[in-house]
């Protein structure tokens, strides 16, 4: 019985923590503004991603032998088509020197269309 009960005040706890301090504040924001899952380019630039063998290197948020994808995001803000054709250039073709000495492994398997995908969704994680 003391078991029940000490479950149910965790479960209690746990769930006014979890409904207390998640999704911020609501008031001072759009509905639906900072979606990214909601931008065109998301889905099938994640599905490309992660169906690639890109996070043996990436995360969105950790540093592992590459940088994450969000400080690439932010690397990047506001990046134009010219941009966005140079980083697909870089994921078919590999490259270095703008993230440290270890260089990114050529991906020519990826067709420039999918590479352009990938990198718009990269590009909405900042």
């Amino acid at each position: 019985m003391k078991r029940i009960i000490v479950v149910g005040l965790v479960l209690a706890a746990f769930l006014t923590f979890y409904s207390c301090g998640s999704g911020g504040d609501k008031k001072t924001s759009k509905p639906g503004a900072d979606d990214v899952t909601k931008n065109p380019d998301y889905q099938k630039g994640f599905d490309l991603v992660w169906a690639s063998n890109c996070k043996t290197c990436h995360t969105v948020s950790d540093p592992l032998t590459g940088p994450p994808y969000k400080e690439v995001a932010v690397k990047y803000a506001g990046a134009d088509a010219s941009a966005v054709e140079g980083l697909a250039d870089k994921i078919i073709n590999g490259g270095g020197g703008v993230w440290g000495q270890i260089p990114m492994t050529p991906h020519p398997e990826i067709s420039k269309d999918d590479a352009k995908a990938m990198v718009k969704y990269i590009l909405l994680l900042k």
